[in-house]
């Protein structure tokens, strides 16, 4: 996996101002060496996912335009859409404060969905609030009620790469 200091792309970071003041892009990444990110759609403001990106999926996606990520459970770079044909295109890229967090405005091809699931979004199900009783695990709400598509169809029979 690549580490921050593997591109020139990334400022060192020297102080708090210059991180949270300064005009360098200079990512702080965890000590596996990612960054969170947060992705919606640029004309709807949906969120459509959450992920993780290496030093290598930020420079690429900085470089290309489209998405890249870090697979955790598969430990390997991930270019999304390159299996289902649904690229995300970045439209913008926006960092946190402290720059511990990246946030992506994007346009998809295809039917514009982003979940692996065939749902639009990966944020397709609600947590009831104030609905708690006692031992009984909460119930779910589905508010996506049709997938965009058929994984299957998409991806095969190959398991899902999600841990339990």
């Amino acid at each position: 996996m690549s580490s921050a200091k593997d591109t020139g792309l990334f400022a060192s970071r020297v102080s708090i101002e210059q991180v949270e003041e300064g005009v360098g892009l200079a990512p702080r990444f965890d000590a596996d060496g990612l960054i969170p990110v947060v992705t919606t759609d640029f004309d709807s403001g949906e969120l459509l996912m959450h992920g993780y990106m290496n030093a290598e999926a930020l420079r690429r996606t900085i470089e290309t335009g489209e998405a890249y990520y870090w697979s955790r459970s598969r430990k390997a770079l991930w270019h999304k859409g390159a299996t289902s044909g649904l690229v995300q295109s970045v439209a913008e890229i926006r960092i946190d404060d402290d720059q511990d967090a990246v946030w992506l405005r994007v346009r998809i091809a295809g039917n514009g969905a982003s979940c692996h699931v065939g749902y639009r979004s990966c944020f397709y199900r609600s947590v009831p609030i104030g609905e708690t009783s006692g031992d009984t695990p909460l119930i779910l709400r589905f508010e996506e009620n049709e997938k965009t598509f058929d994984p299957k169809e998409v991806y095969g029979d190959a398991p899902n790469p999600t841990k339990l």
